[in-house]
């Protein structure tokens, strides 16, 4: 999703001179490695930021974390060692957060033809959407589930991301009939253009799940300059 910005596209610091090969072709094979969750990072919902003009409650903004919320050093795998054991893959349905009132249909996204990371249809305010080039919810590895915070009608289906606390629960419908519910243990807010990629989706060896949309700053230039990122693991199956 690239609206909000002139291109949508952050300087993450990859740039090579191109004057030493030696140098570019090490440039180019750290890109590759890196390039699944450098590109999730990238347009994870550069933020629409197109109705922040209206008058009433919203212009406030949508709410961000809590100081509090902050997942604490060393939580995941070693904190959660009582994890269920790790679910099959399984095509995404819904995904429930009853702490936000959100119940929304799921969809797959993945790259669009200019090697970006798709976005759920910005014109459907509760819709989210399941990024397949992680593993699926319940799945052993860390899922991703992303969603607009607002639209051009008004707030959308993760507005009230931030407002969630530790010990909130989210739950994710599979089509294999199985509900995967996870526990919150942390939610923030990262700067987009210190995004870092690595903490947020690298594997901790059980299921986890990262949900996120827009978040941080606002202006009506460039959007919102951040991301609401919510840490979960999954706690059980139902």
């Amino acid at each position: 999703m690239r609206e909000g910005r002139h291109d949508g596209r952050v300087d993450w610091g990859w740039r090579t001179p191109a004057s030493d090969p030696a140098a570019l072709a090490e440039e180019e094979a750290r890109r590759r490695k890196r390039a699944p969750w450098g590109v999730v990072a990238l347009v994870l919902l550069t933020g629409l930021a197109l109705i922040r003009n209206g008058s009433g409650e919203f212009d406030t903004g949508p709410p961000q974390p809590a100081s509090a919320a902050a997942a604490d050093s060393g939580a995941g795998a070693g904190a959660f060692a009582d994890s269920p054991a790790p679910l099959a893959f399984s095509v995404v349905d819904r995904v429930r957060i009853p702490a936000i009132q959100v119940d929304a249909p799921v969809v797959p996204v993945g790259l669009d033809s200019d090697g970006w990371v798709a976005a759920p249809p910005p014109d459907n305010p509760n819709l989210a959407g399941w990024f397949t080039g992680a593993v699926s919810p319940g799945e052993k590895g860390t899922a991703v589930i992303v969603g607009h915070v607002d639209n051009q009608q008004g707030p959308a289906v993760f507005y009230g991301l931030g407002a969630l606390k530790k010990g909130n629960r989210i739950e994710v419908a599979r089509q294999d009939g199985k509900i995967a519910v996870f526990e919150i243990y942390g939610v923030e807010v990262f700067a987009k253009k210190d995004f870092p990629g690595d903490r947020v989706y690298a594997s901790k060896g059980t299921p986890e799940l990262r949900v996120i949309t827009c978040g941080g700053g606002f202006s009506k230039q460039n959007g919102y300059d951040g991301n609401v990122v919510v840490f979960a693991r999954l706690t059980e199956v139902r």
